[in-house]
This record gives C-alpha cells, sequence and structure tokens, in this order.
C-alpha cells in the first residue's frame, strides 16, 4: 500500500531480459539504504518488488503483463522514475490510497506552465472515464494528484487536468513531462468498488456471477 507521496527520484541504471519479462536495476539511495529482500517498492506507479539490493540500488523483476499494461514498457537505461517505498503501519496517509496497480496509461495532451504550478491535460482510456471526478484523487506515475478538470461524459475523447505546485514540478519527473509522453494512470480504489458493485446490482436477475 502507497499514499503517492514521491519520496525521490530514481533511475533505470539496467534492464536484463528475465523470461518474458525484465530484471530492473534502479539508482534510489534513499530507497536502496534500508531495502530488504522481498519488500514492495512503486517505480512510477507500478508497485514492484526488491529481489537484491546495494546501498545504492535496488533490483526488481517486472512480469510481461506490466510492461503491457503500463508507461514501464517503454523505458529504458537512463529513464527518470518516481519511486515511493511502502507505507509503514502508523503512518500518516499524506495522499490517498495507492496499491501500485496501474490501470492503464495516458498521454500527454497539453502542458500549461503558469507562474507558481502548471496544468498538464492527459488523455484518459474510456474505460477508466467514469473513474475520474473533478476533485477527487487519481495517481499519475505514481504521484497523488487532484483531479482539476475532467472531460464531459458525451466527449468522444475522454481527459482530465491536475494542477501541480512547484514541489511536485521539483520532487517528481512530471514537472520535465511534454506532450505526447504516455504516464501510468491509477483511478481511486473507492471508485472501482462503486463501479464493481453497480456493474452487480444492474446484472439480470440469475445472471452469472
Amino acid at each position: 500500500m502507497f499514499t503517492g507521496i514521491i519520496e525521490e527520484i530514481g533511475e533505470i541504471t539496467a534492464i536484463a531480459p528475465a523470461g518474458d519479462g525484465w530484471r530492473l536495476t534502479v539508482r534510489a539511495p534513499r530507497a536502496a539504504a534500508d531495502a530488504v529482500h522481498g519488500e514492495s517498492i512503486a517505480v512510477s506507479g507500478v508497485c514492484l518488488t526488491v529481489v537484491g539490493s546495494t546501498p545504492d540500488t535496488f533490483d526488481a523483476d517486472v512480469m510481461k503483463q506490466t510492461l503491457d499494461v503500463a508507461a514501464l514498457g517503454g523505458a529504458a537505461v537512463g529513464t527518470r522514475v518516481n519511486i515511493e517505498k511502502a507505507m509503514p503501519v502508523g503512518a500518516r496517509l499524506g495522499g490517498h490510497i495507492v496499491q501500485g496497480h496501474v490501470d492503464g496509461t495516458g498521454a500527454v495532451l497539453e502542458v500549461r506552465p503558469g507562474a507558481q504550478w502548471s496544468v498538464l491535460r492527459i488523455s484518459l482510456p474510456n474505460d477508466l472515464a467514469p473513474l475520474v471526478v473533478d476533485k477527487g484523487s487519481i495517481s499519475v506515475d505514481g504521484t497523488s494528484l487532484t483531479v482539476s478538470a475532467v472531460s464531459a461524459p458525451a466527449d468522444a475523447s475522454a481527459w482530465f487536468e491536475v494542477s501541480l505546485i512547484p514541489e511536485t514540478l521539483a520532487a517528481t519527473t512530471l514537472g520535465t513531462r511534454a506532450v505526447g509522453d504516455r504516464v501510468n494512470l491509477e483511478t481511486d480504489i473507492l471508485a472501482r468498488h462503486v463501479e464493481r458493485l453497480l456493474a452487480f446490482r444492474a446484472a439480470p436477475e440469475g445472471g452469472s456471477r
């Protein structure tokens, strides 16, 4: 379980084939300093399991399904990534509940810099559009953000916007995102549960469970 509060920006330093997936080496000194085998670390919003570490780096395996679903599949040596270690029991929930289970990806459609902040407009897969609401929470590359605008249900292409304060621009990779960049998206777990519940309520009686 994570909160979407990024602890440091790491860098992928090696990618090695591992079956039909990858083994990543990530340089992230703060996270790696006390990393232990088997613990979870979110890499740009993707929950990965530590399989080895040094004082400055950690290794993690990424299966093919994750590479297919997440923007991490387009990463290369030198790619900068957002890093967050799992939330300890009893810690404050500074962002929102983030599982590290990416729902899909979006593309940066527009970057509007302001005097003190920057606004990103990001495309939204149509199947995720009902789960994203104005002033709701969303994780973008593992960063907990508040939705500041969202497309109308009747729009042909779904999108949402987030407004990034200077701290977010400096402390995460979102500060360097440009039009066309792909980002990992994780919608609010509460919205996903409600959608599933309503789907069953709407199912014909006697239908498949």
